[in-house]
């Protein structure tokens, strides 16, 4: 399961080093995709074939199926981490995530994801406000 938070750099070339328990929680090969808050996530293999598979399952006669068939294919690549740890992260990608220089990675259970470290302020400044404990109080999530 990946959880935590760490703050990597990101390189001229685009790589970035992943914390080592996540490299050990991928195995080989990850997919690296653009996520839906202007940033990015990485999955096992196994578990992007799942989602690709429900992907797919969807009709493409709806065009929400589509768009988000796009917004996932479109983006994903297959990543493999290099000697030092690192994955190589497309232009269009850190592009599209604001990414230059510094990334925080954040454990989300099943995958991980990548932010810009302003983006990701945003999101820390969403779960401090006042209004958290009432948003989430719909979801009914009983410790069990």
């Amino acid at each position: 399961m990946f959880l935590g938070r760490f703050e990597h750099a990101i390189d001229e070339k685009g790589r970035m080093t992943i914390p080592s328990r996540f490299r050990d929680e991928v195995g080989d090969v990850a997919v690296l995709t653009r996520a839906f808050d202007r940033n990015l996530t990485v999955m096992p293999q196994t578990v992007f074939d799942s989602l690709a598979e429900r992907l797919t399952e969807l009709s493409v006669t709806d065009p929400e199926a589509r768009l988000l068939q796009r917004l996932v294919f479109s983006n994903a690549v297959p990543v493999e981490f290099d000697k030092a740890g690192r994955i190589l992260i497309p232009q269009y990608l850190r592009d599209q995530a604001q990414l230059h220089g510094q990334a925080v990675v954040v454990g989300q259970g099943k995958h991980f994801e990548i932010w810009a470290p302003e983006l990701w302020e945003e999101q820390v400044n969403q779960q401090n406000s006042p209004a958290t404990a009432q948003r989430f109080k719909e979801l009914n999530l009983p410790l069990r």
